[in-house]
């Protein structure tokens, strides 16, 4: 992943008290976890889980 120019993101503790804050759009805990470190870190998710749009400007359906 290096080679492509992918970095590694480490969960932190930001990143778990994030998920706290969500709406219950979506019940799977990882999904969650991923939402809520794009949306710490200013990132997109790029995700086909469509339920995950509900989410807003930090996920990106494809």
């Amino acid at each position: 992943m290096e080679e492509e120019g992918f970095l590694h993101l480490a969960v932190t503790p930001v990143h778990a008290m994030a998920v706290k804050a969500l709406p219950w759009h979506h019940r799977d805990p990882f999904d969650r976890l991923l939402v809520a470190q794009a949306a710490a870190e200013s990132l997109r998710l790029l995700t086909a889980e469509r339920l995950l749009a509900r989410y807003g400007r930090h996920v990106v359906v494809v």
